[in-house]
């Protein structure tokens, strides 16, 4: 393993039964990157943070997460990550300092280490004011803070985090990845997943993941670079109907809804004018439409339609 790496998998994969959950995964994670693991549920990511983190043994192929194997050394490793999964294991009947000390007797940090970190970590998620609070009493977005602050409370080399910000409001997840930013000033290395697009356009690279197999990965500008056909965006009222009406059109590659949008990508450039006149044939009220720079979940979704 090289020196500079932080994680690494050779040909990693688990079987559960008959289903292959990750298949075949070989990916390089420096040292302070923050990278991003992009898929649907059920792509594999969840499986694939659980075998780094040396919770579970692969079927086949090694990992090496900071220096360590996951097969040899897992324990190793456990004193050197910090692991958020999505259900977080916060007591909600203890207090926001009572979770964290928890977590600090936990992973044995010195007591003579403990107030000043305890106390920067209550101001680096905004909770000091509300560590005598009752975890069951906190917000999501504030529990998802205090989960990062007990994953953090042993001054981790990598830290995993397994879609920290599913289902929290957006404030909350902005708040959250403004936190994730001055951790990487530190140095820390942060492998999360997402199934939010928007997210891994945040990330120094991301791998795009699609039943257990990694489908692409690089930097968010070279995924998006990657789809080399033409897109429009077109902004209607009835992004539904319009879609179903593009995907008939052919020459027509994908058709993706965003709320009152749709991105098309085009066999060629002058299938723009043919789609605009058959959706004002069909009734369909344009607001306006342009060409549009395809954006990550717009290549993802055109190599799983091609796949």
């Amino acid at each position: 393993m090289n020196e500079s790496s932080a994680i690494k998998t050779v040909n990693l994969s688990k079987s559960f039964g008959n289903n292959l959950a990750v298949d075949n995964l070989n990916l390089e994670i420096k040292k302070g990157e923050l990278y991003g693991l992009v898929g649907p549920d059920g792509a594999g990511k969840t499986t694939t943070m659980r075998l780094l983190a040396g919770i579970m043994l692969p079927s086949t192929g090694e990992a090496w997460v900071a220096g360590h194997s996951i097969i040899n050394e897992s324990e190793r490793i456990k004193e050197k990550i910090g692991y958020m999964s999505q259900r977080f294991g916060l007591y909600e009947d203890l207090t926001v300092m009572e979770n964290i000390i928890f977590y600090a007797d936990l992973y044995e940090v010195p007591k003579e280490e403990r107030s000043q970190r305890i106390e920067r970590l209550l101001g680096f998620s905004n909770l000091a004011s509300f560590k005598n609070r009752l975890a069951g009493k906190l917000s999501g977005g504030m529990k998802q803070k205090l989960g990062l602050a007990c994953s953090l409370v042993h001054t981790p080399e990598v830290l995993f985090l397994d879609e920290p910000t599913n289902g929290v409001d957006p404030v909350s997840r902005r708040d959250f990845w403004k936190i994730l930013y001055e951790l990487l000033k530190e140095g820390v290395t942060i492998f999360i997943s997402t199934s939010y697009m928007d997210e891994a356009e945040r990330c120094v690279r991301v791998g795009l993941m699609h039943r257990g197999k990694m489908i692409m990965a690089g930097s968010p500008s070279a995924i998006r670079k990657s789809i080399v056909v033409p897109m429009i965006e077109i902004l209607t009222d009835s992004s539904r109907r319009a879609g179903e009406i593009i995907k008939e059109i052919k020459g027509v590659r994908t058709a993706s809804i965003y709320g009152d949008r749709v991105h098309i990508a085009l066999e060629e450039k002058g299938l723009k004018d043919i789609i605009i006149m058959k959706l004002k044939e069909e009734g369909v009220v344009i607001k306006s439409y342009r060409e549009v720079m395809p954006s990550i979940e717009d290549v993802f979704i055109s190599m799983v339609a091609r796949d």
